[in-house]
């Protein structure tokens, strides 16, 4: 059985983007021998652009996601569980349920791209599994809490390591396919991908600040 769910709103932010992805997308015409003696390993996690293991753009993409969410985790190291499910008011979302929040969109925007499902049109099992963390709002506040930190971090990585295990078998024409039925306006699976790096940022402003709210917290510049 399928079922929809909302896509996330980011018209504003992609239309501002495009340049952006559209400028990295120009390198489409450089030869791999190019990047030949450019490519990153794992610990360069600061040079930003193609890695072992992947066509020279769709490492170029892995390697912007892998830094934000470097960033992402720098922001909850030590949490405990009482910080977790922090809720500063009763309209808020906890630090948990964002955590879980950038994996189900990782997750459905893999199942998009790497499987081919329209967008929404999930399985009834997906929609259920995913439907607090994706939503937020009173279910997730109702059902995301009482988790300790290993476990969004395990749930993160799972996703992570799938998600790179599909890229290692995509090359960089795959990346640039466009969608001309995406709600955005044509839309490639770059720009599909690098919402999901943006949208992490979005959310590690949002932890960052509920961070510095905690009971106790330290002053700070978040």
């Amino acid at each position: 059985m399928n079922t929809k769910t909302e896509l996330p709103g980011r018209r504003n932010f992609i239309m501002n983007s495009m340049a952006i992805v559209g400028g990295i997308a120009a390198l489409s015409g450089i030869s791999e021998s190019v990047f030949a003696n450019n490519k990153s390993s794992d610990d360069d996690i600061n040079l930003i652009g193609p890695k072992q293991g992947y066509s020279p753009q769709v490492g170029t993409l892995v390697s912007m996601l892998t830094w934000m969410r470097n960033v992402v985790l720098m922001s909850v190291k030590g949490m405990s569980q009482s910080d977790l499910d922090f809720l500063f008011d009763d309209k808020a979302n906890t630090i948990g349920a964002m955590l879980l929040h950038l994996n189900a969109t990782e997750t459905l925007y893999g199942i998009h791209t790497f499987d081919g499902k329209p967008w929404g049109k999930w399985e009834m099992s997906v929609t259920q599994k995913y439907r607090a963390a994706m939503n937020l709002g009173p279910e997730g506040r109702s059902t995301i809490k009482g988790n300790s930190l290993d476990f969004y971090l395990t749930t993160l990585n799972e996703t992570r390591e799938k998600s790179l295990a599909e890229f290692r078998k995509r090359d960089d024409a795959w990346l640039l396919t466009v969608d001309e039925k995406w709600p955005w306006g044509p839309t490639n699976n770059y720009c599909k991908w690098f919402h999901v790096c943006e949208h992490e940022s979005n959310h590690n402003g949002q932890i960052k600040w509920l961070k510095s709210r905690i009971p106790g917290a330290k002053a700070g510049n978040d």
